[in-house]
């Protein structure tokens, strides 16, 4: 899985490309933690390129968000399509989160 790292004034973007399951899980699950203690915890998970899912993906999601939130911080989603939030949804996951539709308005809620 390529996962790109982008910095936005104080706040980090990490941008997965594809699916988001089993190993591929682990190595988004790095640059989140790393990404977190770099930015203050400013950091924006951009799931564009992220068709889908697995189980192990969402249990990287949860367990990222369960560290940062430790710490006074919060994962922050966007971009993510239609599928991966029915998943959310259904495992009742969703409220986890914070949603936005794009990388703008994700990096502006941290002022």
């Amino acid at each position: 899985m390529d996962i790109q790292t982008q910095r936005q004034g104080a706040i980090t973007v990490i941008r997965p490309q594809g699916p988001l399951l089993g190993t591929d899980a682990e190595q988004v699950k790095t640059a989140l933690i790393n990404a977190s203690g770099a930015s203050l915890g400013r950091v924006v998970l951009d799931m564009e390129a992220v068709a889908f899912v697995d189980s192990r993906g969402l249990e990287v999601l949860v367990e990222v968000t369960e560290e940062m939130s430790e710490g006074g911080q919060a994962l922050k989603l966007c971009a993510a399509n239609k599928t991966v939030r029915e998943v959310l949804e259904l495992t009742e996951l969703a409220g986890l989160f914070e949603h936005f539709e794009d990388v703008g308005s994700a990096a502006r809620s941290f002022l």
